[in-house]
């Protein structure tokens, strides 16, 4: 007999919201996670929901997240911070590539603003004036803090929505037969349910390796730092730069984009996939990245566990260039990672009822919440 109708292993934030959506349709949940709390992608990011920077479906979802994440913070704090997102365009071609995305975000309803030099210095003392050209600003996105964010949404489904949470559980076995899936740890326990959604980040070799093997996936490693607390620095909301405005997919929808070229003192950071975000956490310390470096499934570990000095100091450079507070007031750095696909999802159907949803790259904060309502919407 079924013990749950469905269960999630993975409990990152493409885990927790497949969860949350299924429980929300009264559907009984487990969440089984192998390790004791989720340490992976999901708590190794600069915790910045922003739509703005995604395209197509994908800026769609990340819409919708947002307004999934402001419903549950208005039942229950999960750290969600309505202070807006803001791209500082450095040079006229920036710049220019922010006007034309203020265009297209405009003809979609959705709300922006762009702001004159002196405005960008007004509201953001810390900027160096001979940086800023000005910048385009969404006001309803949020932040959230990504070393409590998962924790407390986690809370909130065993709470509020009652569903099941099991942590330092590895399962290495998952079979459909009779309609039931069979989810086997490495303890010998079974858990069985009418459906199973493997969302298991880059973990590839506990559960199918065969199809990770051959799906296209591969692995980003970022390197992030943190300041000591600033409480005499405000910068609030997302903090995203000219690098963002050169690299991310909703300004390649611009028509000036497909002309741009990379200015010299861009291409050592271009070369280590640097580009510059800064987020102020509640403590008042400045997260700062990020980088990327890549690897095929099968070779993650040649990416390493370190993280490299050159590539700290090449982004603290382009941090000083940018902000004049003091960035190399550093209290610790660190390495993240997380799966991407060409697809920019990878979806795998084991059989009828055991589904692989994984790979959603670097936008897993800002579009999880809708994306995995897609997909329960779809199964259940």
């Amino acid at each position: 007999m079924k013990n749950h109708d469905l269960i999630i292993v993975g409990s990152g934030i493409m885990g927790a919201f497949h969860a949350f959506h299924a429980a929300k349709k009264g559907k009984k949940v487990l969440i089984i996670e192998k390790d004791n709390f989720p340490v992976s992608s999901t708590v190794r990011n600069f915790g910045q929901a922003v739509p703005s920077g995604s395209a197509g479906k994908w800026f769609d979802f990340g819409r919708r997240s947002l307004d999934i994440y402001k419903d549950i913070q208005s039942q229950f704090d999960i750290s969600v911070r309505k202070n807006g997102s803001i791209y500082f365009a450095s040079d006229e071609t920036e710049w220019q590539l922010a006007n034309e995305l203020y265009d297209i975000h405009q003809s979609q309803g959705y709300e922006c603003i762009l702001l004159s030099k002196r405005q960008c210095l007004d509201l953001y003392p810390e900027l160096k004036e001979d940086y800023a050209r000005g910048a385009i600003y969404y006001p309803s996105e949020v932040s959230v803090e990504p070393n409590l964010l998962i924790h407390r949404i986690l809370q909130y489904l065993q709470e509020q929505l009652q569903v099941t949470y099991l942590t330092n559980t590895s399962v290495i076995g998952c079979t459909e037969a009779s309609g039931f899936v069979t989810l086997m740890t490495s303890s010998n326990d079974q858990y069985t349910a009418d459906k199973a959604i493997i969302c298991s980040g880059y973990i590839f070799n506990l559960l199918f390796p065969e199809v990770y093997a051959q799906s296209g996936m591969i692995v980003s490693k970022l390197q992030m730092l943190q300041t000591v607390p600033m409480t005499n620095v405000s910068i609030k909301g997302n903090i995203l730069t000219g690098l963002s405005i050169r690299r991310y997919e909703s300004f390649e929808q611009c028509p000036s984009f497909k002309n741009i070229t990379t200015p010299d003192h861009y291409s050592e950071l271009k070369k280590w996939g640097i580009h510059i975000l800064f987020k102020q956490a509640i403590d008042g310390s400045i997260i700062i990245g990020d980088s990327h470096e890549y690897a095929p499934v099968g070779r993650t570990d040649e990416l390493g566990f370190d993280t490299k000095t050159y590539i700290n100091d090449l982004m603290l450079k382009e941090a000083e260039r940018i902000m004049s507070f003091p960035v190399r007031k550093i209290a610790r750095s660190w390495a993240g990672f997380y799966a991407q696909h060409p697809d920019e999802i990878f979806e795998h159907d084991i059989s009828p009822n055991i589904h692989i949803r994984t790979g959603i790259g670097g936008k897993g904060m800002t579009t999880s919440a809708g994306y995995a309502e897609s997909v329960i919407e779809g199964l259940l």
